[in-house]
């Protein structure tokens, strides 16, 4: 058996709450409540339960898969929470497809659920951060992205009207996404995103991912499983990769460069795609200058000409290489342990796109990035490659 030898079958996602009116374990049973009711599969079926480990809710609760199983009463065969910071959506498809493959569960609930604002709690693990960074300054990501955005400008140089246009597609995306936080539901211009608050020079406000609330999940099994069950409609995933630290040991290296560059081939590889293959593109936005570098990092230009590539590329839902046709983070917020592009993925390649449906649902790409490390890009890259059942 292998990773294409399993079936999403469902998705599910709430809206993006700026804050949360509900807890989060009442956001995980809707969740579970409305996959259930679409597969008309029984609550005792599923026996696997994969988390995804990007969140500020439960942080201090080792035991959080656990934990959460016990509150919606199910009892597994399999239970896990990925820890690979942003990468950790897809790479819970991975591991669901990989239990499924060693026989250790049938069905498996993958729960993305994350009330951080609603519960305001702050990180206390301990990491070089608080050490090395915080006593100068570089508070968290948008310092790093800024360092990486002039990183970048030095070598490469940016263009900054280029980077408008991303937030601008995105945004509009996100006006047509009803479960797009309605906060960040309004229209903007590239003048706009370059009269936006400076950040983290070059970083500007509509540079940057915003935190909000919110819950997703889906129920994968295997398509033998999916085909007794009558679930004709559903999502192959038939390429996976990711890579953590690279070039973790090198003391000196590009920070332009990320594992995408391993990660990348790999999945395209397993999926059997060359670059231009793909249809449609879900890759993590966190920061706009994160689109830029994948573009590059996964061959869709070379390093370097990312942005010539978004100046000539029409990368809206109805375009050449629709990107993020839900928003991305950065227009719908950043909820559901960073959820969001698979979903919109998944959603796409079933046909239930909407206003934003995109034209050729042949297939969709979609990345993560995880974690931020020390003097080097992100620290884990992932990609997986998905088709409809045919």
């Amino acid at each position: 058996m292998a990773l294409r030898d399993n079936a999403i079958v469902a998705y599910a996602e709430t809206k993006v709450m700026e804050k949360s009116d509900r807890d989060v374990w009442i956001l995980s049973g809707e969740i579970l409540e409305e996959l259930l009711d679409k597969t008309g599969i029984d609550k005792n079926e599923i026996d696997g339960l994969v988390m995804a480990g990007l969140t500020g809710t439960g942080g201090a609760n080792i035991f959080w898969a656990q934990t959460t199983a016990d509150v919606l009463g199910l009892e597994v065969g399999f239970c896990e929470q990925v820890h690979t910071g942003g990468c950790s959506a897809a790479g819970c498809v991975a591991r669901a497809a990989a239990a499924i493959d060693a026989g250790m569960c049938e069905v498996a609930f993958l729960l993305f659920a994350d009330t951080h604002v609603l519960e305001d709690s702050s990180s206390q693990f301990k990491s070089y951060r608080r050490e090395w960074t915080d006593p100068y300054g570089l508070m968290g990501p948008p310092g790093a992205f800024g360092l990486l955005s002039r990183a970048y400008e030095a070598q490469y140089g940016l263009d900054y009207r280029m980077l408008g246009k991303l937030a601008v597609t995105q945004r509009n995306h996100a006006i047509m996404n009803e479960n797009a936080c309605e906060e960040l539901r309004v229209p903007i211009t590239v003048e706009d995103y370059l009269n936006s608050r400076m950040i983290a020079d070059p970083i500007r406000l509509l540079d940057c991912v915003m935190l909000a609330d919110g819950a997703a999940g889906l129920i994968l099994t295997s398509k033998k499983r999916a085909k007794e069950k009558g679930l004709h409609k559903s999502v192959i995933p038939i390429g996976y990769a990711e890579r953590t630290n690279f070039l973790g040991g090198e003391g000196l290296v590009d920070v332009t460069r990320s594992g995408h560059e391993i990660a990348a081939k790999k999945a395209l590889a397993a999926a059997g795609w060359n670059i231009k293959d793909v249809r449609s593109f879900h890759p993590y936005d966190d920061f706009l200058i994160a689109l830029v570098i994948q573009f590059e990092a996964f061959g869709f230009c070379k390093p370097g000409e990312g942005m010539a590539f978004v100046r000539d590329t029409d990368l809206s839902y109805d375009g050449t290489l629709p990107m993020n046709t839900g928003g991305g983070q950065i227009s719908a917020g950043q909820a559901a342990c960073s959820s969001h592009n698979l979903i919109e993925a998944v959603r796409q390649l079933m046909g239930e796109g909407g206003k934003r449906q995109v034209k050729d649902t042949t297939n969709a790409l979609v990345t993560g990035i995880g974690w931020i490390n020390y003097g080097r890009n992100w620290g884990s890259s992932a990609a997986l490659a998905l088709e409809p059942n045919q």
